[in-house]
């Protein structure tokens, strides 16, 4: 079957998915294979929960044995060379055929090592005070998550913002390929999945794939123009066309945070505005501006830029401020590299409290840079004004000897917080429910696999 016939189909279905175990009538089910499932083994179960139809490698053991089904169920088979290939294929087609008023979709494509989801979801809670936006869901960034955001465009949308992640050079050109941006951001470039990148360069090349693209096509790009990788990178494609924006190029300033205004706020000196967000760290105030900058090239107006902002509540354990019955909560525990991981720690290091606390879990896939990478966070942690720190993860226990074996300075003496190591964060939250914290200021994060979250309910 080709795409274009493919497509039809899809024009009649009630969407697309991928698990077999949440499927809505009139929906197509594509049989994706991982390393520990096959969705071609569900596919007939899928047409039998209400799937309308179902894609399957031509391979599979189903296909090979269609003619054993009823002949109902075999005509709603759609055998295919490679089912995820295909579902790709099926978005970019999407994509293609989706016009706004006779013009191609808008389509934000949006990359970065930190802040690119909550980046995503203020560009999209500004866009959305004049246009229907359809934007990547959580963060659905991948191979797999990019189609299907991709085919959640609908007849209503009139811009895209689309997220797209990266762990292996080539990721962003593979999926770049797909959604086809007319813009692009790159939010920041820092140390994060370098077992998979090599190094520091090779992120940042793989990063720069949606500049290369955004040049190419002559389309636009909107830059940190007080980032000075962001900058050297852009001057390396001396064509790429720039909508530049930044703190200190737009004369904008962070506030201080004291008690009674924990929160980001942001001055905008030149238009005599205060931007009072709802998040956590000075380090959000970039993805604030980078908002901004979008909604005003799309034509919001400030004012409405700034409302849609300051309405804007984080979720998902990102820059959130939870105060629970015991504590004060600061959770950024959805995931951590070395440069977000040291923006938080400084972050809270301003931050007034009487009685602070980190809880860190590993920073994971930084293959050979991981133990000074750990020990750098120990260090500085250590540095800090702190009652104690807790830290989850065999890396951090491991760098320790490196962080332990340093002689400390005079400043430091005295000062460094109790220190204790946990294997798990499971084994932390059962330390906490014997020897419990309260009236203290609590950082939380960590990299998605140590599922820091587990504590909380011990906070």
């Amino acid at each position: 079957m080709t795409i274009p016939e493919l497509y039809k189909i899809f024009k009649n279905s009630a969407g697309v998915t991928t698990d077999s175990r949440k499927i809505h009538e009139g929906e197509i089910f594509f049989a994706l294979k991982g390393e520990n499932f096959d969705g071609n083994a569900y596919a007939v179960k899928a047409l039998e929960e209400g799937a309308s139809y179902a894609v399957i490698d031509r391979n599979s053991d189903t296909a090979k044995e269609m003619q054993k089904c009823t002949q109902e169920i075999a005509a709603r088979l759609i055998p295919v060379e490679d089912t995820l290939k295909t579902l790709q294929d099926l978005a970019r087609w999407h994509r293609s055929m989706t016009f706004v008023n006779g013009k191609p979709l808008p389509v934000i494509g949006l990359t970065g090592t930190n802040g690119k989801t909550t980046t995503k979801e203020l560009i999209k809670t500004v866009l959305s005070a004049k246009y229907k936006v359809t934007a990547t869901e959580g963060n659905l960034n991948n191979s797999i998550g990019v189609p299907l955001s991709l085919l959640k465009i609908n007849e209503e949308t009139e811009i895209a913002v689309i997220e797209m992640g990266a762990s292996h050079p080539g990721d962003i050109r593979e999926l770049v390929s797909i959604c086809l941006p007319n813009y692009g951001i790159i939010t920041n470039v820092g140390k994060a999945h370098l077992l998979g990148f090599g190094s520091f360069e090779g992120v940042k090349k793989a990063k720069g794939e949606l500049y290369d693209y955004i040049q190419r096509t002559a389309d636009k790009a909107f830059i940190n123009a007080d980032n000075q990788i962001l900058c050297k990178m852009a001057e390396e494609r001396p064509d790429l066309q720039l909508i530049p924006y930044g703190l200190n190029f737009q004369g904008a300033e962070i506030m201080t945070a004291d008690g009674l205004h924990p929160y980001l706020r942001i001055a905008l000196k030149k238009e005599g505005a205060v931007i009072n967000t709802h998040l956590i760290g000075s380090y959000n105030a970039d993805n604030v501006m980078a908002a901004i900058a979008v909604g005003q090239y799309f034509g919001i107006s400030l004012q409405e830029a700034v409302s849609a902002i300051e309405a804007y509540i984080p979720a998902n354990s990102r820059s959130q401020m939870v105060r629970s019955g015991r504590n004060t909560l600061i959770i950024d525990a959805y995931n951590a590299n070395p440069s977000s991981m040291e923006a938080a720690i400084n972050n809270f290091g301003t931050m007034e409290a009487e009685h602070k606390v980190f809880m860190l879990g590993d920073m994971l896939e930084l293959g050979r840079d991981s133990a000074e990478e750990h020990a750098k966070v120990l260090d500085k942690v250590k540095s800090q004004n702190a009652d104690a720190a807790y830290f989850v993860g065999d890396e951090f226990r491991k760098a320790s000897v490196i962080s332990d074996g340093k002689e400390e300075s005079e400043d430091n003496k005295g000062q460094k917080p109790e220190i204790e190591y946990f294997s798990t964060s499971k084994e932390l939250s059962e330390y906490l429910s014997k020897h419990e914290i309260k009236n203290s200021t609590i950082l939380i994060k960590g990299s998605r696999g140590t599922r820091m979250e587990t504590v909380l309910e011990n906070l």
